[in-house]
């Protein structure tokens, strides 16, 4: 992409109301806008990197045998009653339809996945599955100051199971966090990410969090070394130790909570009469789990995680450009085709798949650079009349204080390389 045709720019401006650093670099770098406390539009460079992480949870939940659908974002009032959540969940955006019924925009979809498995699902044959979705979510925050780690409205990945016993269910459990841990290597949040215990609530004993430490982080867990495992502060007081060494020596992080799992059991198959025929012709109700992930958080997480003072360090996966390509030009300079030269490396990269952007705008070398630093491509090349002297281009990695001159001829396998 040419930077000149971008119809967003970085900007150095933004309202004191914003506090949280995820929002406020990201704001500055021209990947999101906001719209209300809580409220972001996803500008092109954000809506590409947050379409590479949703990419990258739909690849590992399919592997893991998940089939995607997309429920709706209105939840009819009958069905939110059936659980007992319509007056007790209190994060719910409730609205009323020219039909004069009442509903409630999505914040989870227990409610719409288990009637809809009940169609399908007769049998001990048709277990186990599992289904998942990536929607955007609604919650009624009372304080949305967080940036992308804590909205209104949010993009959310759930996966619930569905099986005919808990050791099934457990079985599948396990599988799922090493998908988990999957994710957020290929995120570029492996080294800093804990599986954490927590509360289970009503489900069970135990559910689990995924948390990757960030000094921003409105968590607190405690890690046990030992085992390189966590325990969230709400259960701290009652556990005191490791549950799965018993190591007393926990230290205190604070942390941002990245995904997490619940171990359902019966809980919504119950409500809505959700039952197969077992083995020997007996009624059993379905056991499920639910597995929740957030794109746009772990996007605002890693912004948090992967920085410097100049700007965004992305990671390469998902970074919105492999490469941002600087073309420094000037009125006196003496090498008259540069833009045929910036032109020609441009056209090549991308005829070899490489995504790059162009900063081919007609401003000053000091603010194309400090644009560069802020957006946070893992490569940058820059094209000059210093550089072209050597007949070679300069080329540096965003994490990296070295740069090095590349033949101009030699730059694109250079850069391929660098994948």
């Amino acid at each position: 992409m040419r930077q000149s045709e971008l119809f967003t720019k970085t900007t150095k401006e933004i309202s004191k109301d914003e506090t949280s650093f995820n929002a406020r670099t990201l704001i500055r770098g021209g990947f999101i806008d906001k719209v209300a406390a809580g409220i972001y539009t996803f500008l092109p460079l954000g809506h590409r990197v947050h379409e590479k992480i949703k990419n990258i949870i739909r690849e590992e939940m399919n592997a893991i045998g998940g089939q995607e659908i997309l429920m709706p974002a209105l939840i009819p009032k009958e069905l939110l009653e059936a659980t007992n959540r319509w007056e007790n969940f209190d994060v719910l955006f409730k609205l009323s339809g020219a039909d004069k019924k009442e509903y409630a925009l999505g914040a989870t979809h227990e409610e719409i996945i288990t009637p809809l498995l009940k169609k399908h699902i007769f049998s001990y044959k048709d277990l186990p599955k599992f289904v998942y979705q990536i929607q955007t979510k609604f919650r009624n925050e009372l304080r949305a100051k967080a940036g992308l780690l804590r909205g209104r409205e949010f993009s959310m990945k759930d996966l619930y199971s569905f099986h005919t016993s808990e050791e099934d269910l457990g079985e599948y459990y396990k599988l799922a966090q090493k998908a988990y841990f999957k994710i957020f290597e290929r995120c570029g949040l492996l080294d800093l990410t804990y599986l954490t215990f927590a509360s289970g609530g009503t489900f069970s004993k135990y559910s689990h969090e995924f948390q990757a430490l960030s000094e921003n982080g409105e968590d607190l867990i405690h890690i046990c070394d030992n085992c390189n495992i966590a325990v969230n502060k709400e259960i701290i007081e009652e556990q005191k130790v490791c549950p799965s060494c018993g190591n007393k020596k926990l230290r205190e992080e604070k942390a941002i909570e990245v995904g997490n799992i619940f171990k359902l059991s019966n809980r919504f198959s119950k409500d809505f009469g959700f039952q197969y025929t077992d083995e020997n012709g007996g009624k059993k109700d379905v056991i499920m789990g639910c597995y929740g992930m957030g794109p746009s958080r772990i996007m605002g997480t890693i912004v948090e995680a992967h920085n410097d003072d100049r700007g965004i360090v992305w990671p390469e996966e998902i970074a919105p450009f492999v490469a941002s390509l600087l073309k420094i030009k000037n009125q006196k300079s003496k090498i008259k085709n540069i833009d045929e030269i910036c032109d020609k490396i441009y056209n090549d990269l991308q005829s070899k798949g490489i995504e790059v952007l162009y900063d081919d705008r007609d401003v000053g070398a000091g603010e194309k650079f400090a644009d560069a630093d802020l957006i946070g491509c893992p490569i940058r090349i820059v094209v000059s009349e210093k550089t072209l002297n050597k007949n070679s281009v300069e080329v540096k990695r965003r994490d990296s204080e070295e740069a090095k001159l590349v033949g101009v001829s030699e730059v694109v396998n250079k850069i391929s390389n660098f994948q």
